[in-house]
């Protein structure tokens, strides 16, 4: 099981140590990747002038979809519907997008902050039914962390 109390206290004193987001993002990556039943573990960011998200870095085999347009396949879906989604079983999706013949299973969790959304960790599974609440509990935590340096880093910009 994912220790996500463990990864928000790194991703936090790596704030402090003044890391900046891409820091953040690949350790969070790297870390939610160790959970076995997480075939491939990714971060998209939303760049919103194209309504599209962009693969940040990832966790696994390689993807066709480095860029995926807000309302296709479930990662453009959860922005779309401003919402996590756990799918139990992607063959049952209209509008999936495939990474992998294997993946069974997927779970988005957005990285927001009030009403601004700034990605997501879109995490593959080869098991069906592979994501629990639990996990969904801890990813969001994970996903909040991330979201206050996201957050941070755009009024600094500003």
């Amino acid at each position: 099981m994912l220790d996500a109390g463990s990864l928000i206290k790194d991703l936090q004193e790596m704030r402090d140590e003044g890391h900046l987001s891409d820091a953040l993002l690949r350790r969070a990556v790297r870390e939610v990747s160790t959970e076995s039943r997480f075939d491939w573990v990714g971060v998209y960011l939303l760049n919103e002038a194209d309504q599209e998200l962009w693969l940040h870095n990832y966790v696994g085999e390689a993807t066709d979809h480095a860029k995926i347009p807000v309302g296709e396949g479930v990662c453009g879906r959860a922005v779309a519907e401003r919402t996590n989604l756990n799918i139990p079983d992607v063959s049952e999706e209209e509008n999936y997008l495939a990474c992998s013949p294997e993946t069974q299973s997927e779970l988005v969790i957005l990285i927001r902050a009030g009403d601004d959304i700034f990605g997501q960790i879109d995490i593959d599974s080869d098991e069906k039914a592979a994501f629990t609440e639990d996990d969904q509990i801890a990813l969001i935590g994970v996903a909040d962390k991330l979201a206050e340096q996201l957050a941070a880093e755009r009024r600094d910009a500003s």
